[in-house]
């Protein structure tokens, strides 16, 4: 041990650990720059006049500054409509999504019945099968039952998300089996052993797959865009698609309009980092 301490801290070694260091920090903030470059390409660039933004070559800063493109998409357009829109069912999937992933999870995990691994497997499965394969089914259903431009028929296609149930049933199996047993020992049913054992447990889990889910749910484009054709009853998503008028795109306004409906997800973000990073290591993991 003595030698390989001293190995370490020669100084050719700590200059070698210093080189790479650098490197390695070099190669961060390289890739940081390109990741927020387009971010920063479209606030500039909804802050340009539009003849501007059209020029043939590239202008890392406006000669001019103007914000009347979001003085446009805030007051000329049903900006407001398509906010509550995307509130409404983005709150609605999360709600959805998260209580039912709960007492899936839980029943998988906790609960013997016939069928469980069947199920267990299909929920697995079901992660070969992408969405967009899906979106012909669920548009003819939900045409079927005259949902189409409601919030129902936005909801309801969205409400899968295995990878939910999967967190839950993994978090539920490393639950010790001691806390059921004594639960069961006083008489408590399993509602009573799933809301007063295990969901205080996992508030932190909880808390961190609404935020996800809500982010989920709020990105999400192309169900919407399909589901819904009357502009009133556009998320904000699709609604910042119909910032143009007769004369053609206007480019600076579709850039304020996606600023716009980026901010709420940004401000989450920033808020709960914590929770956000927490859910995606757990996804992730999930998926590895």
């Amino acid at each position: 041990m003595t030698a390989v301490a001293e190995r370490l801290s020669s100084p050719t070694t700590v200059r070698r650990l210093n080189v790479a260091g650098a490197i390695v920090t070099v190669l961060t903030v390289v890739a940081a720059i390109i990741w927020a470059f387009p971010i920063y390409w479209g606030i500039i660039s909804s802050l340009k006049p539009e003849n501007e933004v059209v020029r043939p070559y590239v202008e890392l800063w406006p000669d001019t500054l103007t914000f009347q493109h979001y003085v446009f998409a805030l007051f000329e357009t049903q900006i407001g409509r398509w906010y509550l829109n995307s509130i409404a069912t983005a709150i609605g999937v999360m709600v959805l999504t998260v209580s039912s992933s709960l007492l899936c999870g839980y029943a998988i995990s906790q609960l013997r019945f016939p069928g469980r691994r069947p199920l267990w497997w299909l929920i697995l499965a079901s992660f070969m099968v992408p969405t967009q394969v899906l979106i012909i089914n669920h548009f003819t259903l939900i045409a079927g039952m005259g949902l189409l431009n409601t919030w129902a028929g936005i909801i309801l296609p969205q409400l899968i998300h295995p990878v939910v149930i999967i967190v839950y049933k993994q978090f539920f199996d490393q639950v010790p089996r001691d806390f059921r047993e004594a639960a069961v020992m006083d008489n408590a049913s399993e509602w009573q052993i799933l809301t007063r054992v295990y969901i205080p447990m996992n508030w932190g889990v909880t808390t961190a797959l609404c935020i996800v889910t809500f982010i989920w749910a709020w990105n999400a484009f192309l169900w919407p865009f399909l589901a819904v054709t009357r502009t009133e009853e556009m998320t904000i998503t699709v609604g910042i698609t119909q910032v143009n008028d007769a004369f053609g795109v206007y480019y600076a306004r579709q850039m304020s309009a996606a600023v716009l409906a980026g901010l709420p997800v940004a401000l989450a973000y920033l808020l709960f980092q914590r929770r956000v990073t927490q859910a995606i290591t757990l996804s992730a993991g999930i998926k590895g």
